[in-house]
Order: structure tokens, then C-alpha cells, then sequence
């Protein structure tokens, strides 16, 4: 909450470095600054007129709102008294008014989610027309960080807002579901079929299918053929027989995959194969 007390003299000190409002003089409403009297130039005192913190919620992927652990949502209701002489003129007033929310607005990120004045009135202590004016400033709060300065508050995302939302940086729960269940394995039969896909649920990154309780080549002195009865794939591509599909892995078996005398039997009609994927 320190950044929100310090919220007054920051904006005054930012506005009074604005060449538009060069020739307004900005203070605090507290601590009090002496004004000359009468008048001989625009003055704005800033201050704090009302605080109000709420719960934030934040929409998930489904669009329902969760509210938000470490954050609350504040309301800053910061008012303006804007003290302009009479030989400027009550006009001035509201000019003076519309600089400082255009400013406001459109040269910081403070979400002003609502602004207005009151009627002008005349000071005849201090020869001034006189004219109440207020911004309502929405932003969220989060846990502190030492040292922070009034600028991080210019942040939409007041504080760590951000960095709590930031799912570059944390977990998400695809990383969970990772961690959790990083690979799938199972069995099947073989149908004999020349193509077949086995589907896993997700886009392996690797898998390897094998024929249970059988060596993973054989060989044929007489034919002078090989049959493989195990395979690997990843990304970049795979050995003889199997490849990845966006859902699994793909068997190719059968002379029509062959290479050579060697043909891929990951898929004979009957017989028994395990398989893994990794995520």
C-alpha cells in the first residue's frame, strides 16, 4: 500500500514535468504547500479522496473467473483542486482539468476508468477561481516488493500482477500433466493389416513398438531374408516400419515396406507386441 500512499506526490511531480502543463504549478494536498495570495499562477493540489479494495478475479481458459490468491483489485479515487487566478479566467479551470486526464490517459498506463469536475467556485482569499476535479484510477494489488518505485505503479499490473499471470515463466498444467504421466505404454495384437495406427491420446515425441517374447530380427539362411519385429521413431523419423502420427504412432508392415531382404513384421496377424511413447 506504500505505492498508493505515494501515489499524490509522484503524479504531481509527473505532471509537473509535462511541457504541456508547463505554466501550472502542481503540489500536495498532504503535505500542505504554500500558495501566494493572491494568486499569480495555476495551481493543482493532488490528493487521495477515497481507497476502495475488492476481490480480483481472473478468467480461465473456459472463461469462468478465479479469484485471484495473491492479488486484490484497488480503486483510487484521486482528486485534483485546481486553483486558477481571476485574470485567467474561469475557463481555465476546465482546460486545466482536460490536460491533466488527456495526459493521464494517453502518456502512462495508469487504466483511468473514469474522470470529472464539480462547479467552479471563487476563492476571495486567494483572488482564484477554484474548481474540484477527480480520476478514478482501477489496478491491482499484489505483494509487495521492496523498494519498488512509483513507476512500476504506472504498470496496469501493479507490482507482480504480472509476473503471477506470466505462464512463460511457471507452470502450467500441461507442464503438470507431463510430469505426472511422461509416457505411455501399452500392448496390442496383430492384425495383419499393411498400415495401421495405434492411438495414444497425444503426439508422442518417441516410440518404440516390439513383438513380445521374440528376438527383434530373425533371419532366413535358406530365403536370405531378415524380418524386423522392432521399431523406433521420433520426430525426425523413424526405423524401418513405424513412423509418428499427431495421436500415436503409425505400423507399417509387409514386403511393401521392405528394404532390401529385410521386411518389418510389427504387425503379423496373431501375434502379441508392447509399444511405448514418450510425451
Amino acid at each position: 500500500m506504500s505505492e498508493i500512499s505515494a501515489m499524490p506526490a509522484a503524479i504531481a511531480a509527473w505532471l509537473g514535468s509535462v511541457p504541456a502543463l508547463a505554466g501550472v504549478r502542481f503540489i500536495t494536498v498532504y503535505p500542505a504547500a504554500k500558495k501566494a495570495v493572491p494568486l499569480q499562477t495555476s495551481v493543482v493540489a493532488v490528493g487521495i479522496e477515497d481507497i476502495t479494495v475488492t476481490d480480483s478475479f481472473t478468467a480461465n481458459d473456459e472463461g469462468a473467473l478465479i479469484r485471484d490468491e495473491y492479488c486484490r483489485r484497488a480503486a483510487v479515487k484521486v482528486g485534483f483542486d485546481i486553483h486558477v487566478p481571476f485574470s485567467a479566467g474561469g475557463a481555465a479551470c476546465y482546460d486545466i482539468f482536460t490536460d491533466i486526464v488527456d495526459c493521464l490517459s494517453f502518456e502512462t498506463d495508469l487504466n483511468i476508468v473514469e474522470s470529472g469536475c464539480g462547479e467552479i467556485t471563487a476563492d476571495r482569499n486567494t483572488d482564484a477561481f477554484v474548481l474540484g476535479a477527480t480520476a478514478l484510477i482501477s489496478a491491482n494489488l499484489c505483494p509487495g516488493q521492496s523498494g519498488t518505485p512509483f513507476g512500476s505503479f504506472l504498470d496496469k499490473e501493479l507490482l507482480c500482477g504480472s509476473h503471477i499471470r506470466d505462464g512463460v515463466i511457471h507452470v502450467t498444467q500441461a507442464d503438470k500433466d507431463l510430469w505426472n504421466a511422461p509416457f505411455a505404454s501399452g500392448s496390442y495384437f496383430g492384425n495383419g493389416a499393411a498400415s495401421r495406427v495405434i492411438e495414444t491420446g497425444f503426439a508422442p515425441r518417441f516410440a518404440a513398438a516390439w513383438a513380445l517374447q521374440m528376438p527383434p530380427v530373425t533371419v532366413d539362411f535358406t530365403a536370405q531374408t531378415t524380418q524386423s519385429r522392432f521399431g523406433a521413431a521420433t520426430a525426425a523419423g523413424g526405423s524401418q516400419g513405424i513412423e509418428l502420427t499427431a495421436g500415436g504412432f503409425r505400423l507399417l508392415s509387409g514386403p511393401s515396406y521392405g528394404y532390401g531382404n529385410c521386411l518389418p513384421r510389427l504387425n503379423e496377424a496373431g501375434a502379441a507386441y508392447g509399444y511405448v511413447c514418450f510425451k
